[in-house]
This record gives structure tokens, sequence and C-alpha cells, in this order.
């Protein structure tokens, strides 16, 4: 019986590029592997019919010849005609080079060693003031680490011994799970991908090539910082795993709660007390900002709740161009544990506003009109 063609078979064009003949391959393979085809003696010839073209047309060389002389350019015994799916041939072997990749392990010819791993991460909270997180600062903190063991020099094995080699994954870091017809790479379970098994532990690590301390770090608090905002500190996490690099530390602000002062972004708002004179006369009046104290006037007739926006007196952000502001609510303050004489003095001054009519109390006389109307 005539051979079909290889790209009919392939259903791909002839001038098809590799990864269109392995994509078609991929999924006719899936199609008719006998797994998903029991007891189908079709479903196993088709199979091998379009391993066969797919070896053929994967080969540069093999796809020339064939190109030019069709199947008498070809030797049928390279191809998979007669592999079958015993001994080494089969569907995982088949798939090795299309699927190494996905699977980390690779098709044939590959080998891998002991994983490689990027140490951890590590988090300091660093508790800070509002004043430094305007002004920035330099401070120094102390973190815990790993540094390599004395005893051992690092191999983890007591004095005058060594590690062995794994003869679980024979030193590669790495096992291959059979897993249906697929092929799946992994850390080796015992030696947790070293390659090494440490049989006679050093006693001052445990066995680990280490020992824990503490160590002190500089850490440069930008100005203007604000709250949850981190500071990274490159290589200065866990040490990595296998000669991997190390981790970062990520320095978390958190800043503690300021007498005088919310902040609000780049923004700082406060209460400002005053007298009921002096919101009734208006005058200066000084008030705190983060760089000192100012003065400003506010007008007579000041009423409590009022805000007085200062330009600029707020903190200056680590991404701005220029300062925030100081917002001043004002807080008008009631009199309390008066004198007889002040409360005289109160009073005859009611009278006198009183007698004086609406002028001298334009909100209560707003109100009591809105009550006046609502019950009417």
């Amino acid at each position: 019986m005539a051979k079909r063609d290889f790209y009919e078979i392939l259903g791909v064009a002839k001038n098809a590029s590799e990864e269109e003949i392995k994509k078609s391959y991929r999924k006719l393979a899936m199609k008719y592997h006998p797994d998903r085809n029991p007891d189908s003696k079709e479903s196993e010839e088709k199979f091998k019919e379009v391993k066969e073209a797919y070896e053929m047309l994967t080969n540069p060389e093999k796809r020339e010849a064939y190109d030019r002389y069709g199947h008498a350019g070809v030797d049928p015994n390279m191809g998979g005609g007669g592999g079958g799916f015993g001994g080494g041939g089969g569907f995982a072997d088949s798939f090795g080079d299309i699927f190494g990749d996905i699977f980390g392990g690779g098709g044939r010819g590959r080998s891998s060693g002991p994983q490689v791993y990027r140490g951890a991460d590590l988090r300091y909270n660093l508790e800070i003031t509002l004043e430094q997180a305007a002004h920035g600062f330099d401070t120094t903190i102390r973190v815990p680490s790993w540094d390599k063991c004395e005893t051992c020099h690092g191999s983890g094995a007591k004095p005058g011994t060594s590690p062995t080699t794994c003869t679980t994954c024979a030193g590669h870091g790495q096992v291959r799970m059979q897993q249906g017809f697929f092929s799946i790479q992994q850390t080796c379970p015992k030696c947790h991908g070293s390659g090494k098994v440490i049989t006679d532990p050093c006693t001052p690590c445990g066995g680990q090539g280490r020992i824990k301390r503490n160590k002190t770090l500089e850490v440069k608090v930008p100005a203007g910082i604000d709250n949850g905002m981190r500071i990274r500190s490159s290589g200065n996490g866990e040490p990595g795993t296998n000669g991997g690099p190390a981790g970062d530390l990520y320095v978390e602000i958190h800043i503690k709660p300021h007498a005088v002062f919310q902040r609000e972004g780049d923004d700082l708002h406060c209460e400002m007390p005053i007298s009921f004179v002096k919101a009734t006369l208006g005058g200066e009046i000084e008030v705190p900002t983060l760089s000192g104290k100012v003065s400003f006037t506010i007008p007579e007739g000041t009423q409590s709740g009022k805000t007085f926006r200062l330009k600029s007196k707020g903190i200056k952000g680590v991404r701005s161009g220029y300062a925030g502001d100081l917002f001043c609510h004002v807080a008008v303050e009631t009199p309390v544990k008066l004198t007889d004489k002040q409360k005289d003095l109160l009073k005859e001054f009611e009278r006198l506003t009183v007698e004086g009519g609406a002028k001298h109390s334009p909100q209560s006389k707003g109100w009591m009109d809105k009550v006046k109307d609502f019950f009417e």
C-alpha cells in the first residue's frame, strides 16, 4: 500500500514552518493516541503515521531529501513507523521536545543540576514621628540575618566529614515523576533540591551551614515619606539556596499619631481654639507649623468651624514638586469657671446685644426664621 504524503498526514502546507508542524502534530497525536482510543487498531496506525511524518519533517536533512525525492529519498527505518509503543519509543518520548520547556526538564539529551532559589524577602516595621517623616533622617536598624557557620565553613557537615551525593536524585536536585503519559520534573523530596545529603550534621548550625545573627543596617528615610510606604534594601533579605541570590529587605514606615496635626496626603490639618472675644473682635494669632510658628490675622466675627488655609505650610511629599497646605479649623471656646463679676459683665453684654437687634446674631436670626417657617 502506497504511503501517504507526510504534509497531507499532518494537514500542513509544504512551506509550513516547524512551529506549524509541531502544533498540528500535538493536536493529531492527542486525537489518535491509543490511551484515548483503546482497542482501536485504526487509531494506533494513524498515530504511528503521524509520528513518522512529524519526525521526518522536523529533521532538516530528512525534510530536504523528502521534498526532493519523496518517500524514496528517506530511509523508513529511521522514522517512527516501526517504533510501536514499547521500549524507548512511545508517547512520552515523542512529546519530550515539545513539552520539555513547560515541565522544566527538557527533551532528550538534557540534564539538570541542583535547583538555585532566591532568598525570601523580609519586612521591618519602622515607627517614626511626623516631624521625621516631613524632614527625613538617617537611622540604623537591627535585623535578623544569617552568617556562614565558622565551624563547618558553610558545608553543614560535621568537621572531618562532607556531604554525600543524594541517592534519590543522583545529585541533580530533581526527580522525574510520571503522571499518565506526561513526565514532570520536581524538586527532590530527600535533599530538597541541593543534590547533597548530610549524614553527620554540624552541631552549632544543625546542618544548615549558617548561623542566625542580628546585623545593623543604615537606613536613609527620605523627606516627605508617608505612612505605609516602604524603603527597599537590596540583598538584605534571606540568603538564597544553593548559591541563589539573597532576597530584599523592605522597611515599612509607620507614623506615630501627632498631638497637634493630622496628615492627609501632603496637607496638614489642625484644630485652633480661640476665645469668643478674639473671634468677635478679630486680631492676630500664632499657629504652629512643622517648620516653626507663623502669625496671621483673623477677621472680626469669625465663627466656630471656620477654616483658614496657610499655603505651602504642609509637607513636601517624596514625589511632590511643592509642599502641601496647612488647614487651621477654628473652634471658639466657651469660657468656664467664671467669677461673679465676669458673669455680670456677660449678662450686661447679652442685654446690649439683644437690644441691638438681629444684626449682632445673623446666624441665630436665620435659624429662628427657619424654625418659624417649619412650624407654620
